[in-house]
């Protein structure tokens, strides 16, 4: 059986996947109001950028991570920049934690990204409430904020095994 690395195309696009799910997520925004679930949902961009920042993933460029904001920022009705601020803050961070980790956890990444989460939520409800004089609801962002947190363990345990298929 052939590997994919032998295929020069496939394993290009297979490469840059993870920046291709990242611009179809903020270009859909999609969100669970058709099942009347009054409180539900979840950021799976912060997931996707902490993830593949902390894990170093060379095809994950912050300039695209920014553009993927500014479209965030434009499908959703947002003040252009706003989402763009959060997405280069995940990378800032996640840089700055790889780079001082001498031992990866799990546990510890799962409980950073929990502080990663919370922090930027609340910049950004700091931001849209005192200068632009948007109404939000903070329950919404607090809702959000543990369900992101939750959902980090599945998609960091699949994002793992699409990192063992690029390396086979």
């Amino acid at each position: 059986m052939s590997s994919l690395k032998t295929r020069g195309f496939y394993y290009k696009i297979y490469s840059l996947l993870p920046i291709i799910i990242l611009f179809i997520s903020v270009l859909n925004e999609f969100d669970f109001n058709y099942l009347n679930l009054d409180y539900f949902s979840f950021n799976f961009p912060f997931i996707l950028i902490f993830f593949f920042t902390i894990k170093e993933f060379k095809h994950f460029d912050y300039l695209l991570v920014f553009f993927a904001g500014l479209i965030n920022d434009t499908v959703v009705g947002m003040p252009l920049g706003v989402s763009s601020l959060s997405y280069i803050l995940i990378c800032i961070a996640t840089s700055y934690f790889r780079n001082i980790t001498i031992r990866p956890n799990p546990i510890k990444d799962w409980f950073y990204f929990l502080f990663i989460i919370s922090l930027l939520n609340s910049v950004n409800f700091s931001i849209l409430t005192l200068f632009f004089s948007y109404k939000l609801i903070l329950m919404d962002y607090l809702v959000n904020t543990f369900f992101t947190f939750l959902f980090y363990i599945v998609f960091v345990s699949l994002f793992k095994y699409y990192l063992k298929g690029l390396d086979d």
